[in-house]
């Protein structure tokens, strides 16, 4: 009987210490203790955490280092932050079973990792892992801007926060879906306005709609965010070609104002930074590159605008780009154009536009901005794109660069 005891009690022993104590800390209030003379909590240590994926892996001479990307787990914790993997590291699912690190990173396994208190002040903070506990479900997120408020979701027009690619997604709200501000606090969905920048986690379901759309559990809202864009003049768009110091700009205007088309020059009182805010050279900005482009209230007019560069934010160096022409053909239905990419004889590199209100289109000196059979144009795209034959994507830009074989306007 005592040895039966014995075992049952070295069991107890090894689950509680395959868990976090933090996964209880944080959820379950320390019990009150009654002695008469007033409440007395016990004293339970809250451990910090982040919950996310791990997207930097180092083992080298002086250890072996996490980098964990996501959201924090209680206000005051750190979104990522890099950690030190030691022999005390305890590392399981959450039936306490253990998990190989090389698994949980191969599979890109979302992980809460909880870290003792004492921490760096560097960005991103750097700690001493406690323990790794494997998710049962995966999720990604999108750091970005709110374009759009529905009845219950978003539109947030912004960047994968693991894989960096630049696209728009629909989220719809979570039954119990937590909505922050940029303090901790809870907002409603009331709060959040067009503009406002906003990190949300969704997933792991996503449609395959042009936009895709999910559901998000988790949100972070600045709801200042959007009072300092509007102070901003100017257009967020890509480089579309440099000539003698001048650069040309098309995209959208800013929300204070701006123009979709701008021609700009750049001297050494212009501002030129990354997105986290490191100052960069003129080197920086190239053809393709994406940006966000601050100037003043006076430009030229003539067309395109032109002015001088205040600010430049380097957003993204990769773009899509196709240059082809548009033809007929009975795959497309109205709002779409199909594009010869390359003007030759092959289909297979062949793509469909989506032309919408958000796509810009530059049309010639005089010109219009209807895209008949013939025209031919350069144009940029999202990168997400169906997998069917000819692929299907949403138009950003469209620049038409010659309407001289152009099928004649209908009457």
């Amino acid at each position: 009987m005592n040895k039966m005891y014995k075992v049952l009690a070295t069991a107890s022993i090894f689950a509680l210490a395959a868990m976090p104590l933090a996964a209880s800390a944080q959820d379950v209030p320390p019990q009150t203790i009654h002695n008469g003379q007033g409440n007395i909590q016990n004293q339970l240590k809250i451990v910090p955490g982040t919950m996310g994926q791990i997207t930097n892996f180092v083992n080298d001479k002086t250890g072996k280092f996490i980098t964990v990307t996501g959201r924090a787990l209680a206000v005051g914790d750190q979104s990522e932050i890099i950690l030190a993997i030691t022999k005390d590291t305890k590392i399981v699912d959450a039936k306490g079973k253990r998990v190989p690190l090389k698994t949980i990173i191969d599979e890109k396994k979302i992980v809460k990792a909880f870290y003792g208190g004492a921490i760096t002040k560097s960005i991103p903070a750097q700690g001493t892992a406690l323990t790794l506990v494997v998710q049962d479900q995966n999720f990604t997120a999108i750091d970005g801007t709110v374009s759009e408020v529905k009845e219950n979701g978003i539109v947030v027009k912004g960047k994968d926060i693991y894989t960096s690619i630049e696209d728009t997604i629909v989220l719809h709200f979570a039954d119990k879906a937590q909505l922050l501000d940029q303090n901790g606090k809870t907002i409603e969905a009331s709060a959040i306005e067009p503009g406002m920048s906003v990190k949300a986690f969704y997933g792991p379901a996503v449609t395959m709609s042009i936009p895709p759309q999910s559901t998000t559990k988790y949100v972070v809202v600045d709801t200042t965010a959007g009072e300092n864009e509007q102070d901003a003049v100017g257009t967020d768009g890509i480089i579309t070609s440099i000539t003698d110091n001048k650069y040309t700009v098309i995209g959208k205007p800013m929300a204070k104002g701006g123009v979709n088309h701008v021609i700009l020059t750049v001297d050494e009182k212009t501002q030129i930074v990354g997105l986290d805010g490191s100052p960069l050279t003129k080197d920086a900005l190239k053809n393709d590159v994406r940006v966000e482009v601050s100037y003043g209230e006076v430009m030229t007019m003539i067309y395109p605008a032109q002015t001088k560069a205040d600010k430049i934010v380097v957003k993204e160096t990769e773009t899509s780009k196709i240059e082809g022409t548009v033809v007929t053909s009975d795959r497309t239905t109205e709002g779409q154009v199909y594009v010869n990419v390359g003007s030759d004889q092959s289909t297979d590199n062949d793509i469909i536009l989506n032309i919408s209100e958000d796509t810009t289109v530059i049309p010639l000196l005089a010109g219009e901005t209807v895209l008949r059979e013939g025209t031919k144009i350069v144009a940029y795209h999202s990168k997400m794109m169906t997998k069917s034959l000819p692929a299907i994507t949403n138009a950003e830009i469209v620049i038409v660069t010659s309407e001289d074989n152009a099928a004649a306007p209908k009457q």
